[in-house]
């Protein structure tokens, strides 16, 4: 008798450690993808799917690659009780756009084991940052999305031009940026380029690292327009106005229009760029397999409230309808595609950062892992600064007339005044 009540409590705890078998999942899951069938997002998705359905051979996915039109149809969809279990989107537009009353709850999903997860829980497989993000999104109220292809903003540049500079390490200070910066003056190359889609991240990095976040969101709302006369405007100003005077920045920068400036590194006409981890890809048909991309995290600044573990990072999301008729065969189908192995193939096929540990990079991406990995803090897109409603435009402006030399810092800070008046 002892032996078997010694059986049965081992199968229970078996029960509770393994996931729901393979033969349990049953039935149809329908999945809405933000890939068009063409593209390589869509190859590897299908990989996933065949893994998942030869595990789970009771359950049929259905897949209709909406493309990026998905943004303009899954709201009506969802509204008008289609049948819809997977949808996909940039994490924070599902967040702003539909948010947690379309989503199924997930905290419970996160903290099992599956096929797929080497005897981990899914949430002990997944990069920590990623997961802090996004739980921030719905203000701290537990999971609501799975990650896919993470992105970071950080400081792209050309390895080789650091090289034939001189330049012999990684700039993590203002004055070890200036330094790499005059360097790359001497050999005939402008250290820094950016064009119109990008300024917001030059002006929202510095002034969060500066300030923080919320800060900057004060400046930009504030109606009578007196906080650009704040000492930390006036120190991020002069560093702006110090990099267009001593010819640090591409006297193309305050004319181009996206993608020059991105062209401008690629063709070896400009050394550094801060953009998106996506950035290399878009370029890849010009720089070809053979350019050597650095990577590294924008320079601390003077005085800063913040270090410049503080950035711009996100991914890609997947979310559960809650109205979900099969959500356990979903999110169990969600597990595949956010395996190591799939990461692994979206990261060779894609070339996109991986949501799970452990997990191979791009090689064009390899230095973007330790700063992504050490980040602590996850900032808006543009550090706030899109914050400013209808004024944003004029933001942006001023800033470029400040890069191309055509104000000082003084003027640009007595422009921004008047124009909130």
């Amino acid at each position: 008798m002892k032996k078997s009540w010694l059986v049965i409590t081992l199968l229970l705890c078996a029960l509770m450690v393994f996931p729901v078998s393979a033969a349990e999942l049953s039935g149809e899951i329908t999945y809405w993808a933000m890939w068009t069938e063409a593209e390589p997002q869509a190859d590897v998705t299908r990989e996933a799917i065949a893994a998942f359905q030869r595990a789970n051979p009771g359950v049929k996915v259905n897949v209709q690659w909406s493309g990026r039109d998905i943004r303009q149809i899954i709201k009506p969809a969802l509204d008008a009780g289609q049948n819809i279990d997977i949808f996909e989107q940039d994490a924070e537009w599902l967040v702003n756009n539909l948010g947690p009353d379309y989503f199924l709850p997930l905290d419970a999903y996160y903290d099992q084991v599956y096929a797929v997860t080497e005897g981990q829980t899914f949430e002990e497989t997944i990069i920590p940052a990623i997961l802090g993000v996004f739980d921030d999104y719905v203000d701290g109220a537990g999971q609501y999305l799975v990650p896919n292809q993470p992105w970071l903003v950080a400081v792209f540049y050309d390895k080789a031009a650091f090289e034939q500079a001189g330049i012999d390490f990684i700039p993590t200070t203002w004055d070890e940026f200036l330094d790499a910066c005059a360097k790359l003056k001497a050999i005939g190359i402008p250290a820094l380029t950016v064009d119109d889609a990008y300024v917001d991240l030059l002006i929202g990095q510095y002034l969060a690292q500066l300030k923080g976040q919320e800060w900057v969101i004060q400046l930009v709302t504030d109606s009578t327009g007196q906080m650009w006369r704040d000492p930390a405007v006036l120190q991020f100003a002069k560093a702006f106005e110090e990099l267009a005077a001593k010819g640090y920045i591409s006297p193309r920068a305050a004319s181009n229009i996206f993608p020059a400036g991105q062209m401008e590194v690629a063709l070896g006409q400009a050394a550094m760029y801060l953009n998106g981890s996506w950035f290399p890809n878009e370029v890849a048909n010009v720089t070809g397999p053979d350019y050597d991309w650095g990577v590294m995290a924008f320079p601390n600044v003077p005085n800063a409230v913040y270090d410049n573990t503080i950035m711009m990072f996100g991914a890609q999301a997947y979310a559960i309808n809650k109205n979900s008729a099969n959500p356990d065969a979903a999110f169990e189908f969600l597990t595949y595609i956010v395996s190591k192995d799939i990461q692994g193939r979206f990261s060779d096929e894609v070339l996109s950062m991986p949501a799970t540990l452990d997990t191979r990079w791009p090689d064009i991406l390899a230095d973007a892992q330790g700063i992504f990995e050490a980040a602590t803090q996850n900032i808006l897109w543009g550090g706030g600064v899109w914050d400013a409603g209808d004024l944003t435009p004029i933001i942006f402006a001023e800033f470029t007339k400040l890069i191309g030399g055509s104000v000082t810092a003084e003027q640009f800070i007595d422009n921004l005044v008047a124009a909130y008046n």
